[in-house]
């Protein structure tokens, strides 16, 4: 990878003002990355407050009618419910390191956003966070819980009001109050150097399970799948083990209604390459390069580009990227719950809905899922979608 490029993807598509705040961001992160006393307080937050490492647990039921062994990364039982703090408290640190004194971030299933208020709050910095007006009304719950952490929710209500209206808000915020604040991106999006701070923040995922899965098993897994939106818990996950040929990896977006109808968000499988929020990538657009409206059951991967490192690994064939529709996904959903007791997000249960099929093709193997995050937050959908009463 040649600065801020993924084969030809990637870059710094960015208003001119913003580039020197985003060069200064690089220069900070590199000196963050190698400053002892940083990586040491990080360590402590991640340990201490996060509450890692998290387990990698082996779901016997699945196992035992599936005919392979299945793990389950559990990033669900992080504090706050998903893998999002990983990252949220990396750069929050590093957003102090800078002298920032406040915080501001885009949310869709909400996940990103409470992870950027307990951040906040742990480190006595003020927090913004913009999210969809759809989304909102979806995800009321985390809403609540934002505004218990202390952050101010503001509504977005341009265009489609979901995840990509959140961050165009945050990035016109950034680029009026670009000297005291930090815009703390959530996923291996944006332009350059954020695809690549939040993928080493996040790469504590895969850098556990591959110790874990030696342990346990003695050997690497046949094949790791996780859920992509944006894609950073499967970045997470995935950075490790990409020198390991024997290691299936696959990243799950979401078909919604289908592939072959306008109502998904699968950028990998469905995208053409383009530009969105800084940087060079795959996306679904129109003819004339307009952005088209994405679709989940999942806000967290409604989404309508994903990050330029996955598109690079789609080209050079090491990471196989598929869709799963809404109606597998809720399936996955109740399964996980009724066979193990575990109650996944929905965003996590596309991952877990694609293990669940590729099964067969695994016999006596060994698949780890990346259980990204927990479903509090999308019982009242689950239930709306099943017609079932709460």
């Amino acid at each position: 990878m040649s600065e801020g490029k993924f084969g030809k993807f990637g870059g710094m598509f960015a208003p001119e003002i913003l580039v020197p705040s985003l060069k200064e961001l690089d220069a900070a992160f590199k000196r963050f990355c190698s400053d002892e006393n940083s990586k040491k307080e990080l360590e402590y937050y991640l340990t201490e407050f996060a509450g890692r490492e998290t387990p990698l647990y082996f779901c016997s039921n699945l196992s035992r009618e599936y005919g392979c062994k299945i793990y389950l990364k559990r990033e669900d039982l992080v504090h706050g419910g998903a893998h999002k703090l990983n990252n949220t408290l990396g750069q929050a640190l590093l957003a102090k390191y800078m002298g920032k004194t406040r915080l501001i971030a885009e949310t869709g299933a909400g996940q990103h956003g409470i992870a950027t208020a307990i951040a906040g709050a742990s480190l006595g910095m003020k927090v913004d966070v913009y999210m969809g007006s759809v989304d909102m009304e979806r995800q009321r719950l985390n809403v609540f819980r934002m505004k218990l952490m202390g952050a101010n929710v503001i509504p977005v209500e341009t265009g489609s009001r979901t995840l990509k209206d959140a961050i165009n808000e945050a990035m016109r915020d950034w680029i009026t109050n670009v000297e005291n604040t930090y815009y703390l991106i959530g996923s291996v999006v944006g332009p350059h150097p954020y695809p690549v701070i939040v993928r080493e923040f996040q790469r504590v995922i895969g850098k556990e399970t591959r110790r874990q899965i030696l342990e346990s098993e003695g050997k690497l897994p046949d094949a790791i799948v996780a859920c992509v939106g944006g894609g950073s818990n499967a970045i997470g996950i995935f950075y490790d083990f990409l020198k390991d040929m024997n290691v299936n990896l696959i990243g799950v977006e979401a078909a919604g209604e289908g592939l072959d109808t306008e109502m998904h968000s699968a950028s990998c499988c469905m995208g053409t390459d383009g530009v969105l929020h800084g940087a060079f990538t795959k996306i679904l657009q129109d003819d004339d390069g307009q952005i088209k409206t994405s679709h989940s059951v999942a806000p967290g991967l409604d989404y309508p580009g994903v990050g330029p490192e996955h598109v690079y690994l789609q080209e050079q064939g090491r990471v196989n990227y598929v869709a799963v529709d809404d109606s597998e996904t809720l399936d996955a959903f109740e399964i996980l719950c009724k066979k193990e007791g575990i109650l996944p997000a929905l965003e996590s249960a596309h991952a877990l809905a694609h293990a669940l099929k590729i099964a067969d093709e695994f016999k006596d193997g060994i698949i780890v899922v990346n259980l990204s995050g927990r479903g509090d937050k999308d019982v009242e959908t689950f239930a709306a979608k099943r017609g079932v009463l709460v």
